[in-house]
């Protein structure tokens, strides 16, 4: 009798094994779920966070969106209305990129403010335009007249590079992308250069003769260089390498995978159609 018993509860102990080790056989080992787990995790899509100018980059971006989704990419747009706060959230972390400006104005920007920035990819170029609401043609300027420029250095060398190639003034010999005002020789016509804010041009064109006005700000005000501009920078000319529009990041982010995605995708066949489709000239691409 007592045999029995010893005999009856090794049976059940070993069916009592029998189960756990079922109920365990299911379960992956602990390294093993941790490779699960963390496989969960890399598929999560990565956030990118990018500052830009409304029109056209945040619209760029907005396509750039659509395809970096295909590669785990989740694109965050912030959108700045000025040229100095992208590059100040720039380098203080607040942006892991940023896309609205030329590569001259980057350059003297970090220069300035001691920013260690560079730019990795080059997208687009916006022709500089002279825009009238009160003129069709140069040969309606007369003295007295008044032009508006932007007063950033760049762009305001830029202008007036533009003015000279159109016979209105002349410029020094030897000046180059820091021309000012006080770099004009000889007037042609006798206009007055006003200096402004490159945000307030589109607005100034109701008390100017004329203003010379970026492509971004001309675009958001329902201007484009190709059609509304009486004159405009060549896209074919050294202008369009020199004043080529980047992607900027602080320095020894330049070849984290994200960044090199976005630029892979800001340069594809499926931008370039997008931007030429959509831009019609006022915007052209550079790759």
């Amino acid at each position: 009798m007592h045999k029995r018993k010893i005999t009856a509860l090794l049976l059940i102990l070993g069916l009592t094994l029998a189960v756990l080790a079922g109920c365990g056989g299911n379960q992956a080992p602990p390294a093993e779920q941790g490779s699960q787990q963390n496989e969960e995790t890399s598929n999560e899509p990565i956030t990118l966070i990018i500052g830009a100018t409304p029109e056209p980059h945040a619209e760029i971006l907005l396509k750039a969106k659509e395809l970096l989704k295909d590669k785990g990419i989740e694109l965050d747009i912030r959108e700045f209305t000025d040229y100095t706060t992208p590059n100040i959230a720039l380098n203080d972390g607040s942006l892991d990129a940023n896309f609205f400006q030329h590569v001259p104005y980057l350059n003297e920007f970090k220069e300035q403010n001691n920013m260690d920035l560079t730019w990795t990819t080059a997208v687009h170029f916006e022709p500089l335009g002279l825009y009238s609401r009160q003129i069709s043609d140069l040969s309606e300027l007369k003295d007295g007249d008044r032009i508006a420029v932007p007063n950033d250095t760049t762009n305001e060398a830029r202008a007036l590079w533009l003015l000279q190639d159109n016979g209105i003034i002349t410029l020094k010999d030897g000046v180059g992308l820091t021309a000012t005002v006080a770099d004009i020789t000889e007037y042609h016509v006798q206009v007055q250069i006003i200096e402004l804010e490159a945000p307030q041009l589109p607005s100034s064109l109701e008390d100017v003769t004329a203003a010379v006005i970026n492509g971004n700000y001309a675009i958001g005000a329902g201007l484009n260089p190709a059609k509304d501009a009486i004159v405009m920078e060549d896209p074919t000319s050294l202008a369009a390498d020199t004043y080529k529009n980047v992607v900027a990041v602080k320095v020894g982010n330049e070849n984290r995978p994200e960044i090199i995605a976005l630029g892979e995708v800001l340069t594809s066949p499926e931008m370039k159609q997008f931007i030429e489709e959509k831009y019609q000239g006022a915007v052209v691409p550079v790759f």
